[in-house]
This record gives C-alpha cells, sequence and structure tokens, in this order.
C-alpha cells in the first residue's frame, strides 16, 4: 500500500497548505496597520500634515486581515463556535456536525456572497475606479476584490473541511483531538 495520500486529500492539503501561506501573510499586515496608524496620527496631530494614501493603504491592509485570513482561522478552528454539545461528541461525530454546517451554512453563506458582490467588484474592475479623496489610492477596485478573495478562499476551505470530515467519517483518516480550554 503507497504513502501517497489519494487525489481528494491530497487536493485538501493542497488548500490548506496555500491558506495557511495566505492567512499568515495576511496576519502579517498588522504590523503595517499599527505602524501606519501610528504614523498617520503623528502626521496628523502633531505636523498637521494629511496622508490621505497611507491611511487608505492601512484601510486595504485592515480588509486583507480579516478577510484574507478568515480561511486561514476556519482551517485552525479559530472561529467562534457554540460548542456545548460538539466537545463531547466523537469524532466521527464532529465530523458529521462538519460536514452540515459546511454544507448548509458555509458554502450557501460564501457562494451568496460571491453572486451577490460579483457586480459590487466587476463594476468597479470596469471602471479602475479610484479613490475620491486628494492624494488618494487609485486602486479601490482591488480593495473591493478582497471580498471575491474571501469567498474563493472559504469556498476552497469549506470543500478541504468536507474531504476531511468525509474521510473522517469513512475510517480513512483519524479524527483530530478535540482541544478544552
Amino acid at each position: 500500500m503507497s504513502d501517497k495520500p489519494s487525489f481528494p486529500l491530497a487536493l485538501a492539503n493542497l488548500i490548506d497548505a496555500l491558506n495557511s501561506v495566505f492567512g499568515k501573510a495576511c496576519a502579517w499586515l498588522t504590523v503595517f496597520l499599527v505602524i501606519g496608524t501610528a504614523i498617520v496620527v503623528v502626521l496628523r496631530y502633531g505636523f498637521g500634515i494629511g496622508a490621505t494614501a497611507l491611511q487608505e493603504a492601512v484601510l486595504y491592509a485592515h480588509a486583507l486581515v480579516f478577510m484574507g485570513a478568515a480561511a486561514w482561522v476556519l482551517q485552525r478552528n479559530g472561529h467562534v463556535r457554540v460548542d456545548i454539545f460538539y466537545q463531547k461528541f466523537s469524532g466521527r461525530r464532529q465530523a458529521l456536525v462538519e460536514i452540515l454546517g459546511n454544507l448548509l451554512f458555509l458554502l450557501p453563506v460564501a457562494l451568496f456572497l460571491g453572486w451577490a458582490s460579483w457586480d459590487y467588484v466587476s463594476n468597479s474592475w470596469s471602471t479602475r475606479e479610484a479613490s475620491g479623496e486628494s492624494g488618494g489610492l487609485k486602486f479601490v477596485y482591488l480593495q473591493k476584490s478582497i471580498i471575491l478573495v474571501l469567498v474563493v478562499s472559504l469556498v476552497l476551505q469549506g470543500i478541504s473541511n468536507l474531504i476531511k470530515a468525509l474521510y473522517v467519517i469513512s475510517g480513512r483518516l483519524p479524527a483530530p483531538e478535540v482541544k478544552h480550554g
């Protein structure tokens, strides 16, 4: 028997790796958020200088921190979960809850968000929307595209979670240990 994972499991591992790298990169933007915000405040209140482009860059980074890292947080079970019962479930029952949660909530909501925001983002791209502020950034369409990054990464992570949960239910993958506390 080969140690090489099956195609679905290899796909899940690839999705996990991509979301992990992207999520960690987005998380590092918090350093820029702190430094950028501090510079904007010092320039404005210390020297009376506006830094519109930097202020908008901080907003872009803020969007990426939350929307870009969301799938990574989901992957690591860092999201809010009301687990009064879940924590006492067996690994297979937890996998079943994972499947139902992905199919009934995560994927439909993410796909709806993608559908609902498509025109908003594509209209911004069609006009190469720029900031309305003097000295602002000319890439508003890129900022709005972060919504679709959220959608794609969440859908991919949902697929990865489904694959792994199905493997747990079938007994072909051990159930992860539940961390208490």
